[in-house]
Order: structure tokens, then sequence, then C-alpha cells
């Protein structure tokens, strides 16, 4: 099955130093771009976290501090990589979660704002763990019928994620739209309001904190009766993303 795209649509895997999106950086990223006409992209790159790789982390990816000493950082890289995804979707696996706010926060930290609240989002681990409830490798293996070499290198998991998405299509054709406007709402586990799922919008549209003490509560009402609340998550372990919506948040109460 071919996607029905009306905007390209960028898979993409990171390998990371970990899994703290505020403290960890990226040490590899793959992307293949779908085009509406069918034309794929794609490319891997390595990046130099300017951290160690822990030992763990690699024991996973099996990315060393000395095959990324030579590497671009990822400032280094940014401009290009966020000319190549401007006016994309994007699509990945478990990327809602963790993906798509680590990316974020790498362009935040390298100095680019980039703005891409307004695209779809489809993660095919929401799909499948909506339907089905297992891993990439078992999902590559229901779906698709083969066993997925190389796990956890970003080329074969993004090429992975990308094909299993097509075989969905195809597998449920009743709960499934070939529409990425459709998956996108479909792999949504949370209407989140930033990247890192901090706050969500309720079922009124009303912006939440999703974590905490102050959990369901109405971010105006928490900022009006707690002021501090705010300048605790400025000074906190939060995403910049996160920092950066919540500001905006205060600001247009101001303005109000």
């Amino acid at each position: 099955m071919k996607l029905n795209l009306n905007n390209p649509v960028v898979f993409f895997d990171l390998e990371t130093t970990g899994i703290n999106i505020t403290t960890d950086r990226i040490v590899e990223l793959c992307y293949i771009k779908v085009y509406p006409n069918g034309n794929e992209e794609s490319k891997s790159m390595r990046i130099n976290p300017e951290m160690h790789i822990p030992e763990s982390s690699s024991a996973i990816h099996g990315i060393y501090d000395e095959d990324v000493a030579d590497c671009p950082t990822f400032k280094q890289v940014a401009r290009e990589l966020a000319n190549t995804i401007k006016g994309c979707d994007f699509a990945g696996f478990n990327s809602n979660r963790f993906d798509v706010p680590m990316l974020v926060e790498e362009f935040l930290r390298a100095g680019i704002d980039i703005d891409i609240r307004k695209r779809k989002f489809i993660d095919v681990q929401n799909i499948y763990h909506k339907l089905e409830r297992r891993t990439l490798s078992a999902a590559y293996k229901f779906y698709c019928g083969k066993d997925l070499e190389n796990a956890h290198s970003a080329l074969a998991d993004t090429r992975a994620t990308y094909e299993v998405l097509m075989a969905q299509l195809d597998h449920y054709p009743e709960d499934l739209k070939n529409d990425v406007a459709f998956l996108s709402d479909f792999s949504r586990m949370t209407d989140n309001v930033d990247f890192a799922g901090r706050m969500v919008y309720d079922e009124n549209r009303n912006v939440v904190f999703n974590f905490g003490k102050y959990k369901g509560k109405k971010v105006t009402d928490v900022l009006r009766t707690d002021p501090g609340y705010y300048s605790w998550i400025l000074q906190g372990d939060f995403a910049r993303n996160t920092k950066q919506i919540l500001t905006q948040i205060r600001l247009d109460m101001n303005k109000a």
C-alpha cells in the first residue's frame, strides 16, 4: 500500500546517550523522507553528543565515544536538518513520547526554534499497542513476516517502522484510514500541549498540567493561585519546549 499524503512525511529514529530529554543527547539520527508522489530520500548521520555515552546505552545501540569523536555536533547540522524537515509531517516508533520532544529539545539547545506544533505526528508504536500491544521486532515479524536484523540500529528501526505502517494499513482496512491526519489522531495517546506531555488538553480543550500535585488542574488557574510554581518549573529539570510554552501561556494571561 502507498501512503496517501498531502505533505512529505519524515520517518525518523534517534539513538541517544540516554532517555532523559533534558540532559541526554542524540548520537545517531536516521530519516526516510517520503514524498506525496511516493519518492523517498533517506539519510543516516552520527552526531557527536559532546558528552560521554554511558556504557549501558552503548550496549543497546552499539555506538561508543570513539565512534562519534570526529562527527559533527547537532548544532553543526541543525540548520540543514531544519530545512529538510520544514513543512513535513512526522512518523516514528514511540516518537510522540520520546523522539519528537528529544529532537525539539536539541533544536532549541542549538538556538533554532522550529515550530512544528501544527504538523501531524504518527506514532506507529501507539497504533500497534492499541491494536496488538507488542515491540517493534514483534510488530515487524507479525505484520511483515520478517525478522528485524540489527534492531536498535537507527537505520534498521526506521526502515522497519515505515514498512510496519504500510502493513498496518493493509491489515486493518476497517480500522485505519490511509490519511495522515487520521493516523496522527489515532496514534495519539494524549493531546499534548508541549512535546514532553507535561501539559495536555482536557475534554473541554483547557490546558491542564499532566504531572505532579496539580495534575488535571488548569494551568492558568495554577499560575494565578501559585505563581511560584512557574518559577519552580523554569528552574527545574524540564524540557526547554515545556518552559517555552508555559512562559507563552503566562504572557498571554498578562495580556488578557
